[in-house]
């Protein structure tokens, strides 16, 4: 069981979030898929298939760390489990976004072949826990896109094992994930993912 009164904060931060990252063009065509931890067993998470600028409470659904869904017949994303992932391998870790912004898609497909992209430079990279100067590096890495969402969960995990200072990562052609302790915390690496990876593509054009 869940809080009912956790789920429905929970509930009502993601439906904001989406009107904000739909406005900003990072979530077109039901593209997307955000969540908010509840407590350590249950997240809430979007419905498949939602528009993300006009989210309600019957598009938000609990699941359980496993990917499962508790007391509903909906159904999530199939890369929830990219979520759970998180929510596991971090407790306080309270919200996952997941965007498909234009810039997240060209940029990692400009990159055919690398598996990281190295920022350094740029101011806003302070905007994450950890990055106190321009003069750090901050390293995003890029998964290959792929339906096979068990085999990617697994290759998540595993990275960020090893890396859990990093706070977030693309998939190819695909888009970007991040998470916060808060929402607040996430939407704001939203915002510094996006400023940054329009910057490199800009950066990248110039002749």
């Amino acid at each position: 069981m869940f809080d009912i009164t956790r789920y429905a904060d929970a509930s009502h931060k993601i439906i904001e979030a989406g009107r904000f990252l739909y406005a900003n063009g990072w979530s077109p065509a039901t593209s997307s898929n955000y969540s908010a931890r509840i407590d350590e067993q249950h997240i809430a998470i979007t419905v498949s298939g939602k528009h993300k600028g006009a989210l309600t409470s019957a598009d938000v659904m609990v699941v359980n760390l496993e990917g499962s869904p508790v007391q509903s017949d909906c159904k999530s994303s199939a890369e929830t489990l990219l979520h759970s992932v998180v929510y596991a391998l971090f407790p306080e870790v309270g919200a996952v976004l997941h965007t498909h912004s234009m810039s997240a898609t060209v940029l990692s497909r400009w990159m055919k072949g690398e598996n990281e992209l190295c920022l350094t430079d740029y101011e806003l990279q302070k905007a994450f826990p950890g990055y106190e100067s321009h003069e750090s590096t901050l390293t995003i890495p890029i998964f290959e896109n792929t339906q096979n969402i068990d085999a990617l969960a697994a290759e998540t995990k595993a990275y960020f094992k090893q890396n859990p200072h990093i706070p977030g990562y693309l998939i190819r052609g695909h888009g970007l994930y991040t998470w916060g302790n808060t929402m607040a915390d996430c939407l704001r690496h939203v915002e510094a993912f996006e400023f940054l990876l329009q910057c490199e593509l800009e950066m990248r054009r110039l002749p």
